[in-house]
């Protein structure tokens, strides 16, 4: 059951500092009941590596050996993916432009949609066919198309994992196939712990979780309508043709791996009642291992954890002074819904504060962002969103000034006036 704490709930302080300086204090006034570590319980994982992450705070619930360097296979189509679409959020490419296959992305063996040398198709038609079927030869048709060649892409993708602070990580290839098998003297490599931070990024990148959220995909439907791709996620939550439920509740990417090198892997995220977990586990020894594992992650998780909706879009947090305005003050709402996972019972130990990034002197114009709402716990920082006015406010002119200054005189000479 998600929690909600509003105005009901919620001891609202206003602190003026200096001129300028507000800072909105939200204390969560509930008690404060003990919670016992999240790994206090030893799980049965048989994956060399595992984690177990909230997605908004990054907070680690669980982890096995989440540091150590291993073969992910073809979990890296997650960075691929990424690249490419930020790549079209940013202008740079479109879902409607033409990739051109080469004859090496063509001869790319393992999953693939058969692309033939010099075949066309559509940027889109290509991120479902590496979203969806895990097709190598469509991620080096990407990866050729936006960077030119797979060897700068590789580069592209090493240098937002050091962005992302994937530390343990290096890339030589698109689609994660193991550098010898390509005639690569290279390394190609993760750890649990940075995928899950790659997939706590992913998941908010516009349409990378519609995509890996697909079940099924058919290429080529404008002629031979092949291959008809299935998701490899055999978890992935969806309704049958039959109207019989089928996965893991919740459960809406991200992406699948195998290879004999790196073994069973996947990267898995769900959610409910707006908490969200993301699950990695590399080094299974089979599939049915895999899906066990990461089974019993998500569910340690929705049981230890509980949603806690700190915010709400265009619900207003409280009022700030602002100088040189018509109006004196402004109230103020997050752009968007903020809900934490944490652990059961420790919602008293949460405060909420705004961080003010400009001077808050009028005009202001209505959805301007102002600052970011600052969640902790226990002091320590774990989750923040921009903040916005509600409406406009308009400069007051000389004349509005100086009566309102005169009214202040009249009042601190006259009390209660």
């Amino acid at each position: 059951m998600e929690k909600t704490y509003g105005r009901g709930g919620i001891h609202l302080l206003l602190i003026q500092k200096r001129a300028a300086a507000i800072i909105l204090i939200v204390a969560l006034c509930l008690p404060i009941i003990g919670a016992a570590p999240a790994q206090a319980q030893q799980l049965n994982i048989s994956a060399k590596a595992a984690v177990l992450m909230e997605a908004r705070t990054g907070e680690v619930i669980y982890e096995k050996d989440m540091h150590l360097p291993l073969p992910m296979a073809s979990i890296t189509k997650i960075m691929t993916l990424v690249l490419a679409l930020e790549a079209i959020e940013a202008g740079k490419a479109s879902f409607e432009d033409l990739v051109t296959t080469s004859e090496y992305a063509a001869g790319m063996g393992g999953s693939q949609i058969w692309l033939e040398v010099g075949e066309q198709m559509t940027m889109k038609d290509m991120l479902y066919a590496i979203a969806v079927g895990s097709a190598n030869d469509a991620a080096v048709a990407v990866a050729e198309y936006l960077a030119g060649s797979e060897a700068s892409f590789a580069a592209e993708m090493n240098r937002k994992a050091q962005e992302l602070g994937m530390r343990n990580t290096v890339f030589s290839n698109a689609s994660g196939l193991p550098p010898r098998t390509l005639g690569m003297d290279a390394e190609h490599h993760s750890s649990a712990y940075d995928l899950a931070v790659l997939c706590r990024h992913a998941v908010r990148v516009p349409h990378l979780l519609e995509m890996v959220s697909t079940p099924e995909y058919t290429m080529r439907p404008d002629t031979t309508r092949k291959p008809h791709l299935y998701t490899l996620n055999e978890l992935l939550d969806r309704v049958l043709e039959s109207g019989r439920r089928y996965g893991y509740p919740g459960l809406d990417g991200i992406k699948t791996g195998m290879t004999s090198e790196a073994g069973y892997c996947l990267a898995a995220t769900a959610e409910r009642d707006g908490m969200r977990l993301i699950s990695v586990v590399l080094g299974a020894p089979t599939k049915e291992a895999r899906t066990k594992d990461t089974v019993t992650l998500l569910d340690y998780g929705f049981r230890t954890y509980e949603p806690v909706t700190i915010a709400r879009a265009g619900e207003p947090l409280g009022e700030a002074v602002v100088s040189w305005g018509k109006v004196e003050k402004v109230s103020v709402s997050t752009v968007e819904d903020l809900t934490i996972g944490l652990p059961r019972g420790s919602v008293g130990e949460l405060t909420r504060e705004i961080d003010w990034k400009k001077e808050l002197a009028a005009p202001l114009h209505k959805g301007e962002v102002l600052g970011e709402l600052v969640v902790k716990r226990n002091g320590k920082e774990i989750a923040r969103v921009d903040v916005a006015a509600d409406f406009d406010v308009e400069r007051a002119n000389v004349f509005q000034m100086l009566l309102r200054m005169s009214k202040r005189l009249l009042q601190s000479i006259v009390p209660g006036l």
